[in-house]
């Protein structure tokens, strides 16, 4: 295990641990709005804090992406991105699912080394480039399903754009029909690593931000699966839209996706 690691597993302990401090007891003035139905707790903050000091008094010289506006500029052409607390909404309801989510992208756009954890049932989904992935220490690997009638998808729901609305549900519909089942965690960081390690068969959302998807991505790819945009780019960063899961999921929600959704 690098250092790398080793510091973003401290950091994301560090952060659930401020979590679990405060679930079930946020107060209203600690709540509030970023825009139309998106919302940061001081919580949020809190980790936010906890995971930049970590990092940078390890890492000085590498950059942060946080979610909530934590920015440094670094000279090393590494960047940690850092997600505080994904699952706020959750969260502020006392719905106990929720996640840290925290990778490293190299120089080239590489995702180095990405951990999620998952602080109520302290659970630790870890992955290093070429090393393999990772729950609490034991391998995973995505599922080997190939029946349509078994498989059970993950996907997130438009919520504050809508002009995709017709083209999701158009999906949806499919994938109903091709599945067992559907479910909405509400937490993308853990849509991925629970495909990761092979408790969902796919997962699929359109319209995400970086530090939304950055280490569960690397989490999917180690444990054998496949992630791409919608258009079956390799490169997530730039659409910034996911599918992700094993030989048969992958494709078959790619298909649906490149016939519901306009190139962008």
């Amino acid at each position: 295990m690098t250092r790398e690691l080793d510091t973003a597993i401290l950091a994301a302990k560090a952060a659930g641990k401020i979590t679990l401090d405060r679930f079930g007891e946020l107060s209203s003035p600690e709540i509030s709005a970023k825009e139309f139905k998106d919302f940061v707790t001081e919580v949020d903050k809190a980790c936010e804090a906890a995971i930049s000091s970590i990092i940078t008094e390890a890492f000085p010289d590498d950059s942060l992406l946080c979610e909530e506006g934590t920015l440094a500029q670094g000279l090393s052409g590494r960047t940690w991105i850092v997600d505080p607390l994904d699952g706020t909404l959750n969260f502020i309801h006392s719905f106990p699912v929720f996640s840290i989510s925290i990778a490293l992208r190299g120089s080239d756009g590489t995702i180095l080394s990405g951990v999620v954890y998952q602080p109520v049932l302290d659970e630790l989904f870890t992955a290093e480039k070429g090393m393999g992935a990772f729950l609490n220490g034991k391998p995973i690997t995505v599922s080997s399903r190939s029946e349509t009638d078994i498989f059970l998808i993950a996907t997130g729901l438009p919520f504050k754009e809508y002009h995709y609305i017709e083209s999701y549900v158009a999906m949806l519909k499919e994938v109903i029909r091709d599945s067992a089942g559907i479910r909405r965690a509400g937490s993308a960081a853990i849509d991925l690593a629970y495909t990761a390690c092979g408790r969902f068969d796919g997962f699929w959302e359109y319209k995400l931000y970086p530090w939304d998807f950055a280490a569960g991505v690397l989490l999917v790819r180690e444990a054998g699966g496949t992630v791409t945009d919608f258009e079956g780019n390799a490169d997530v960063f730039q659409k910034q839209s996911i599918i992700a899961g094993n030989g048969v999921t992958h494709p078959m929600l790619l298909d649906k996706a490149l016939r519901h959704f306009s190139p962008n």
